[in-house]
């Protein structure tokens, strides 16, 4: 029949692309080049084949000793629910007890498949405190919502275009709105529809970590790993007048920083690239700060949700060299904070190591003084899960 054929077909679709998968790269780098490449795939293949994968990499390191083919369909089981026609054929017998609530299916797969909880993500023992092993772990099946924070000035205008267009969102607070991943926002808002850029994509738990900033007019700000500006532009929209300084190791991330603060409206700002593992004496002599955010290279293991295959490619090994990596960085740039002022130090990280390990070297080794700090829970909300500390300089 016409589904047997479709199944197979996307059965096998999958099965070419995941061989092609380079074990270090992100998926979402990955596809766009693969889907290049490969003109003659539909729109219904790449979508199916991009399911498909980002499912199977929802496992983990679980059920390893399977088949791949066995292992994707147990994925496909345990991150979809409705009637999947892919399933109905490879496994009825799952697809049969595809309604069931998420928790249900997973004491089904543990009970009957095999399936080890601590397995799909097995660095557990280095979480952050707080953080609910249960709920992280099954937050693993379920795909991210995609995060926007509208501009004050455009919050009735982009809410009235979504309701015309029929997207399914929700409002979560005064300027951000829910919307399911993959929604295509270019369509729904072209270019120059509004006088100023209506909204920025930005993780709901990142927008969170803005109400540690508390600017001041007039003082003068560091962004000190900035990328590609997104908590520069939360400064910003907090703090209108600030005097900012914002760099990065890579010079690419800060030609596209620029795009994005001209669209926003911000025009007067200073931006250097430094390599914040040396002494920046060199490019910052003799600046002092009012405050300084270093949203600090991490592991990422707060995002995996967004990215499932981080979590095959990652080894523990790893989490030790980021938080020297986070000490280096942090001792280089609070010398140039000036004394009662605050360090705003970031992560999306899930690991001790990287949040609480890092705030408490600070004040013992560097006269930091703790204000105040938050795990932000983001596998309760569909988001990423980060960590953001206040810390006071002595």
């Amino acid at each position: 029949t016409a589904c047997k054929m479709r199944a197979e077909q996307q059965l096998r679709t999958f099965m070419r692309v995941f061989e092609k998968f380079p074990a270090d790269k992100p998926l979402a780098k990955f596809l766009p080049e693969f889907f290049k490449r490969n003109k003659q795939m539909g729109s219904n293949d790449r979508r199916s084949a991009s399911r498909l994968l980002y499912n199977y990499f929802r496992l983990g390191r679980a059920v390893a000793d399977k088949s791949i083919e066995q292992r994707l369909f147990l994925a496909e089981f345990l991150c979809t629910s409705v009637d999947n026609p892919f399933l109905h054929h490879f496994r009825p017998d799952l697809n049969e007890k595809i309604y069931l609530s998420p928790d249900e299916k997973i004491s089904y797969a543990c009970l009957n498949e095999g399936l080890d909880m601590n397995e799909v993500f097995p660095f557990t023992e280095h979480l952050s405190d707080g953080i609910d092993k249960g709920a992280f772990l099954r937050s693993f099946f379920v795909q991210p919502d995609l995060f926007i924070r509208m501009h004050p000035k455009a919050v009735s205008w982009v809410l009235k275009t979504l309701e015309e267009s029929n997207v399914d969102f929700s409002m979560i607070a005064e300027h951000t709105v829910a919307l399911p991943n993959g929604t295509n926002l270019n369509a729904l808002f072209p270019d120059n529809s509004f006088p100023v850029k209506p909204y920025e994509v930005q993780d709901l738990s990142s927008q969170k970590t803005s109400v540690y900033f508390k600017p001041n007019r007039y003082e003068h700000w560091w962004d000190a790993c900035a990328a590609s500006g997104g908590k520069s532009l939360l400064l910003f929209s907090e703090q209108p007048d600030i005097k900012l300084l914002v760099s990065d190791i890579r010079e690419s991330v800060l030609d596209n920083l620029d795009e994005r603060f001209i669209a926003a409206g911000l025009r007067t700002y200073q931006k250097k690239v430094i390599d914040l593992t040396k002494n920046a004496d060199p490019e910052i002599h003799h600046y002092e700060f009012d405050g300084i955010i270093l949203d600090a290279p991490c592991s990422g293991s707060g995002t995996w949700g967004r990215t499932p295959e981080m979590i095959s490619q990652f080894e523990e090994y790893k989490i030790r060299g980021f938080q020297n990596l986070q000490m280096t960085i942090a001792a280089n740039v609070i010398k140039y904070l000036k004394q009662g002022k605050p360090l705003i130090y970031i992560t999306c990280s899930v690991f001790r190591e990287e949040n609480e390990e890092i705030v408490n070297w600070l004040q013992k080794n560097h006269g930091m003084q703790l204000e105040g700090y938050e795990l932000i829970k983001g596998y309760e909300n569909k988001a990423d899960t980060m960590f953001v500390a206040r810390l006071i300089k002595l």
